[in-house]
């Protein structure tokens, strides 16, 4: 990298905030960055609330952010939409695990310009946060659209197309409540109750309750293993 690295992006050093609830991870990529002459590591978190805190005190030029924060108050992709509410001119690099078409969608809903999986490259992994730094969006159009399709079709998709009060009812089915069980924790009238789970099984192309509760219970299996 030559001395005029930093001129190719923003004229002087890339400052980076890093967000990982792993230290080693932090750790890793702070090396990285740190080892290029034209960017540094001003500060970095473990979790949401510190990430917020320490982006409004450092205001750094980009924040590499992890999407899965193990504290279960926040992830990086609410991180990303509140930086990018305060502080449009940081940039926002989404840094994951896994390849998850609905984060992905989700990433570029909340403003990020890059969206990359933690087992790149190291130099690409450089070379996206210096190409964001400059005012690059690595997140096109085409990708997010993609995405949706992709994520639309999945199990997870079918039922974000569910009113929020058809979700709380298919949340209620998955955990083995009846009808009449459902209708007496939301205050509804049993024949109400029953209309609703017609709507919802219509919707997802399911036939019986049974099916809507298999989904919930291996929706909400995938959701923990993403999470721990």
């Amino acid at each position: 990298m030559s001395e005029n690295a930093a001129e190719t992006a923003i004229g002087r050093t890339i400052e980076v905030f890093l967000l990982d609830d792993h230290e080693i991870v932090r750790r890793g990529v702070g090396e990285l960055v740190n080892a290029e002459p034209d960017m540094k590591v001003t500060a970095e978190a473990g979790t949401a609330k510190d990430a917020l805190v320490a982006v409004e005190r450092y205001q750094p030029d980009v924040a590499v952010l992890d999407v899965r924060l193990g504290d279960g108050n926040g992830n990086g992709i609410e991180v990303c939409r509140e930086i990018r509410s305060l502080h449009p001119r940081i940039a926002c690099l989404i840094l994951t695990s896994f390849a998850d078409d609905h984060a992905l969608v989700d990433a570029a809903m909340a403003g990020a310009a890059g969206y990359v999986l933690k087992q790149i490259r190291s130099n690409e992994l450089i070379e996206s946060i210096r190409k964001v730094a400059g005012g690059a969006q690595l997140l096109g159009k085409t990708d997010v659209r993609l995405g949706l399709q992709r994520f639309r079709q999945t199990e997870e998709g079918r039922v974000s197309t569910l009113t929020p009060q058809e979700h709380r009812i298919f949340e209620l089915i998955g955990e083995g409540y009846s009808n009449r069980q459902i209708a007496d924790d939301m205050y509804l009238a049993e024949k109400t109750v029953k209309n609703y789970v017609s709507n919802l099984l219509s919707k997802l192309g399911m036939s019986r309750r049974t099916e809507a509760a298999a989904t919930a219970a291996r929706i909400d299996e995938r959701r923990r293993l993403r999470n721990e």
